[in-house]
C-alpha cells in the first residue's frame, strides 16, 4: 500500500490541526512539538503539518509518496533513474519523527518529492542527514 503526502508549513499549527480534523474527520496520527500527520483513509493521503513562523502564510514545504518497504524505495529509485530523473537518496535518516529510507527527486517548477519508508520512530523533527537544502522535509 502507498499514499501521496502532502507537508504543508503552517503558522497556527493547533488552528492547522482543527481545520484538517474537521475536513478529513480524524484526529492527527502523530503530535510533536511543532509536528503533527494525519494518515487520512479517504483519500489515501498523508498529511504532515509543520510549523512555521507566526503571520506567514501556508506553504507548501514538500511532496512524497509514502511505500511500505525499503525495497518499495530502491525499486521507485531504479524506477526514476532510468526515466533519467535525477535522484537524491538517504537511507537511515532521520526526519519528521522517524527513522526513514527515501529517495529525493525535484519536479519542473522546483517542488521537491520524496518516496519514502518510515522504519521507526525518531526523537527530532529536523534532518539528520546531509540532504540538499532543495530536498525539502522538516529543516527547509
Amino acid at each position: 500500500m502507498s499514499r501521496v503526502q502532502l507537508a504543508l508549513r503552517v503558522a497556527d499549527l493547533e488552528g492547522s490541526i482543527a481545520f484538517y480534523s474537521k475536513l478529513f474527520g480524524t484526529e492527527p496520527a502523530k503530535r510533536r512539538p511543532g509536528y503533527a500527520n494525519f494518515a487520512v483513509t479517504e483519500p489515501p493521503l498523508k498529511l504532515v503539518l509543520i510549523e512555521g513562523q507566526p503571520g506567514e502564510d501556508t506553504r507548501l514545504d514538500h511532496l512524497g509518496v509514502e511505500v511500505a518497504t525499503t525495497e518499495d524505495v530502491a525499486a521507485a529509485t531504479g524506477r526514476l533513474q532510468n526515466a533519467g530523473l535525477a535522484t537524491f537518496e538517504e537511507n537511515d535518516t532521520s526526519c519528521c519523527y522517524a527513522l526513514q529510507d527515501k529517495v529525493w527527486v525535484t519536479g519542473p517548477g522546483g517542488e521537491p518529492w520524496e518516496v519514502y519508508v518510515v522504519k521507526a520512530e525518531a526523537d527530532t523533527l529536523e534532518k539528520g542527514s546531509t540532504a540538499p537544502a532543495a530536498a525539502g522535509c522538516c529543516g527547509r
